[in-house]
């Protein structure tokens, strides 16, 4: 028995793996029975008796008394019987009960279910683990930088479970070093290879809603609803809130007096821009919001394609379009539409739309620099071969080609 040292392990059950009573029981009769079967062939005629508290356990052997032994397991002669306890009287027909000792299951036995039950122990800690985690999904927390490694860092809980913040689920400018707290929202758990995996993210719309939650009380009371959250993690995220409460302006409660509420979030997120918008079911009056600071002069939407195209002034696109395209491809994804930006034409401005030259520029061509605005013939042309082949994708030679075409048309 002090070689399995029982004691110092129902105290590890008890206090260290917060495992309960009845799955304590469970696990320890289960090892003790695997072993009897490896050893006899078969438990159905042991009893096993567990003491918890005093960190002690009694096995029992139960055989038959009879003439002439079969089956050693189960049955015992009664001259045996009588070798071992001479003064009980014992008849055939009886059972007769004697206890096992921990020294009979050997060497080999004793190691036997010392690593069985380390594995057993191991295997409830990771169901634990993973059935914990399982529940929080979407919820926030904050962990101390355990290890950063180039593609991932490993953050620990207050419990000392090991996280995972991948390089994917950061922001771009995060930086971490060991014990630094991080906080992140828990982004996904899986069981890989029999071993819990609690992934960790920064970068998911979720972390910037948790954000919310705790430095907006109207939003965690459910005052002010968050109706939608687009985000291009560490540059910019647009926020759509709508308030159950007409005396509540769900923008200003977000921003808070001199910003103070979400100056917190933006420095969280590495100053990411977050730019609040009021919800609403227009879709033309959500698409205005959306593009702001920008004005829109004429919106056009095409309900099949999903396809809205906003028209605007050209000192007005660049704003629209926002920096590296961030502002109109958030804004596409918050309404739900892709969003095609055109320049309107100045009657006083000689200038010739970029459909017009369909039969010598290639169709898809054209839509890629529709699709950063480029509209027109001297849009185009107005910016560099590097700068359209940055925001359009496409090849050094083609924007040449295109310009060539273009300017040709004012040559002649």
């Amino acid at each position: 028995m002090e070689g399995l040292n029982l004691i110092n392990t129902f105290a590890e059950f008890k206090e260290l793996k917060n495992i309960d009573r009845p799955t304590m029981m469970s696990v320890l009769e289960d090892i003790f029975k695997t072993q009897l079967i490896r050893m006899y062939g078969s438990a159905d005629n042991f009893d096993i008796i567990i003491n918890i508290d005093k960190g002690d356990f009694e096995i029992w052997r139960n055989r038959e008394i009879v003439e002439t032994v079969e089956d050693p397991n189960t049955q015992i002669s009664l001259e045996e019987v009588n070798r071992l306890d001479p003064d009980a009287g014992y008849e055939i027909g009886e059972d007769f009960t004697e206890e096992v000792k921990l020294s009979s299951f050997g060497r080999r036995g004793i190691l036997n279910l010392r690593q069985n039950l380390s594995s057993r122990i191991m295997d409830i800690e990771k169901a634990n683990l993973y059935n914990k985690y399982r529940e929080k999904v979407g919820e926030i927390l904050v962990g101390e930088v355990y290890q950063a490694w180039k593609k991932e860092v490993m953050v620990m809980d207050e419990e000392g479970n090991e996280l995972v913040l991948p390089k994917s689920e950061q922001i771009p400018s995060d930086i971490f070093r060991k014990g630094d707290a991080v906080k992140a929202v828990i982004h996904k758990v899986e069981m890989i290879n029999n071993n819990p995996v609690i992934t960790l993210s920064r970068t998911a719309p979720e972390f910037l809603e948790r954000l919310f939650e705790q430095e907006v009380p109207e939003i965690f009371d459910g005052l002010i609803t968050i109706k939608k959250i687009v985000r291009i993690p560490g540059e910019r995220a647009k926020v759509a809130v709508e308030s159950y409460d007409e005396r509540i302006d769900p923008v200003g409660a977000c921003v808070g007096i001199k910003g103070s509420r979400i100056h917190g979030i933006v420095r969280e997120l590495r100053n990411e821009n977050i730019d609040i918008i009021n919800w609403t079911s227009n879709t033309q009056l959500l698409v205005q919001r959306a593009l702001n600071p920008a004005k829109i002069s004429y919106i056009k939407i095409n309900e099949e394609e999903k396809r809205i195209g906003v028209y605007l002034k050209p000192s007005e696109v660049s704003l629209a379009i926002g920096k590296m395209g961030s502002n109109i491809k958030l804004a596409g994804q918050l309404v739900g539409y892709e969003i095609d930006v055109f320049r309107e034409i100045d009657s006083e401005e000689e200038d010739v739309f970029l459909t017009e030259f369909s039969d010598e520029i290639e169709d898809w061509i054209i839509k890629q620099l529709q699709a950063i605005g480029c509209d027109t013939a001297k849009s185009v042309l107005n910016l560099s071969v590097d700068e359209i082949v940055r925001r359009a994708d496409l090849e050094e030679e083609t924007v040449i080609e295109v310009q060539k075409i273009l300017q040709s048309e004012f040559e002649d």
